[in-house]
């Protein structure tokens, strides 16, 4: 049964409904280059880094590169590099809350996010480019350092980043805000994955192979630098530039304060089971609510994450086809994303957030479905022969789809139990249960690929298991409907003044 929170007076509808809420499409538009250059390093972090490690694996430890690489010599390292890949989310889990509580206590002439926000993007810049160099002479500790190096700072920027748009965007528009702010993101993985397409892993590795399951002729890319180390020079300028306008176009202190007063009358309206108070802690409804949300949050993350993860090396070393063809498949995934990020909050706003997550958890069930029967019928066909199926665009398209209603949904449900005072830790929060799934997930997923008859094939099955469990988890947490409130519907709802 749904709760209803009604607004407190009659003139509390009243003054809602002279004054509608409305969202700063350019405004919210440029804090998204923040999220612009998180995405567009994570995309180049977990496209190359779990190859780079498996082939330093394979020289350190069976003395071959990956061209000469046996099956079972590569499904032997996956735990190995799910490992690594967890070390530094592991990390991660521990530095996201407290570079969110310490943003929410900071007060600067730049404001409270800004200052993390530049630092952070200036050490992953400088030291991002470092990894293909170090592990293009095959220094397997150097690698791993600049790695940690990244991870850990690049969670110094990412909590304060995406805090911004809470920090100045009223609880009932959160969720076409945070549309928007995947969308700019989403732009800035398909940067790096269009550089992908044309500075290709596996031409670099020599391992992409024919369709008689031959290796392919030797290209310009074999072994050559350039190949590995120009998308992480171009990922690390362009997040310079995404941190610089952001820098020069959002003055933090100054718009907080004029949005002051549309803040508060948003927090009159929350989707909450009980009042959030500033002065008091948690209640233990909305403490109940958070917790099973950010628990439902981290088996989807589990899902999501350990595909991802392993996805360049199911389509390098499972069907032996070109790198280049997950990075297409990136972008169609991405596609289908931003089509969710596009009416997410639309369809949020008929049937609320719990039931637009629970959809998108449905449709991305329904696509790994489709992808496992496939995996054990015609794909069958397709391992080792050098071909990238469609039918996994499908199933990526539909997926990313899905993801997004997840993603759009979850983090507002999350910032909305708390005060404006305690954004950045409900954010650290939100960024703890996610990084959790995405420790734990690499490693329990390369601990099954150590199982004799379970290959790369069992992705779907993996995630399918999670998001099964996520449904379950999700289907408790209450949907609430808001007071009556009044938001501007279509392009009305976006205000192009600065």
């Amino acid at each position: 049964m749904e709760n209803k929170i009604a607004p407190k007076t009659e003139e509390t509808v009243s003054s809602n409904m002279a004054a509608p809420f409305k969202l700063n499409i350019k405004r919210t538009c440029l804090i998204g280059f923040a999220f612009f250059g998180i995405l567009l390093l994570w995309q180049v972090y977990d496209s190359w880094c779990p190859t780079i490690l498996t082939d330093l694996f394979l020289k350190a430890m069976y003395g071959v590169a990956t061209e000469s690489a046996s099956d079972e010599q590569v499904r032997s390292l996956q735990y190995l590099v799910g490992v690594i890949m967890a070390m530094d989310n592991l990390a991660a889990l521990i530095l996201l809350p407290i570079f969110g509580h310490l943003s929410d206590k900071t007060h600067t002439k730049i404001g409270k996010r800004m200052p993390y926000i530049l630092a952070g993007t200036f050490v992953c810049a400088v030291a991002f480019p470092f990894i293909p160099l170090f592990y293009h002479f095959n220094n397997l500790a150097g690698t791993i350092s600049m790695m940690a190096i990244v991870v850990m700072f690049m969670m110094m920027y990412r909590n304060p980043a995406v805090a911004l748009m809470p920090d100045i965007t009223p609880k009932p528009i959160r969720s076409k805000a945070n549309g928007i702010i995947n969308i700019m993101g989403y732009i800035g993985g398909a940067f790096a994955t269009v550089v992908g397409i044309f500075f290709v892993m596996s031409e670099y590795l020599g391992s992409k192979k024919t369709s008689d399951g031959s290796l392919a002729p030797h290209t310009w890319a074999y072994r050559n630098i350039w190949a590995v180390e120009i998308p992480f020079l171009v990922a690390s300028a362009l997040m310079l530039i995404s941190a610089l306008v952001l820098f020069f176009c959002i003055k933090e202190n100054k718009i907080e304060a004029e949005m002051k007063d549309e803040l508060a009358r948003g927090e009159e309206i929350s989707a909450t089971e009980d009042k959030v108070d500033d002065d008091k802690p948690l209640s233990k409804a909305n403490k109940r609510m958070l917790f099973l949300i950010l628990f439902a949050e981290f088996f989807w993350f589990m899902a999501d994450n350990g595909i991802g993860t392993f996805m360049g090396n199911y389509t390098i070393y499972y069907l032996g086809a070109s790198s280049s063809s997950n990075m297409i498949n990136t972008i169609v995934g991405g596609i289908g994303s931003v089509l969710g990020f596009a009416i997410g909050g639309y369809i949020a706003e008929k049937i609320g957030r719990k039931w637009t997550i629970f959809s998108g958890l449905g449709v991305s069930f329904l696509a790994y479905a489709v992808w496992l029967i496939m995996n054990f019928t015609v794909l069958r066909e397709s391992a080792a022969s050098g071909s990238f199926p469609i039918i996994i665009y499908v199933v990526w398209f539909v997926k990313g789809f899905g993801m997004s209603l997840v993603h759009l949904n979850s983090f507002p449900m999350v910032v909305e139990l708390c005060s404006s005072k305690k954004i950045g830790a409900f954010t650290g929060y939100y960024y703890a249960s996610s990084m959790a799934a995405q420790t734990a997930t690499p490693i329990a997923l390369g601990s099954l690929l150590l199982i004799p008859g379970f290959d790369f094939s069992f992705l779907p099955l993996y995630a399918l298991l999670c998001l099964g469990v996520s449904v379950l988890i999700f289907l408790f947490v209450k949907s609430i409907k808001r007071g009556k409130v009044v938001v501007k519907k279509g392009f009305a709802a976006f205000d192009g003044e600065d």
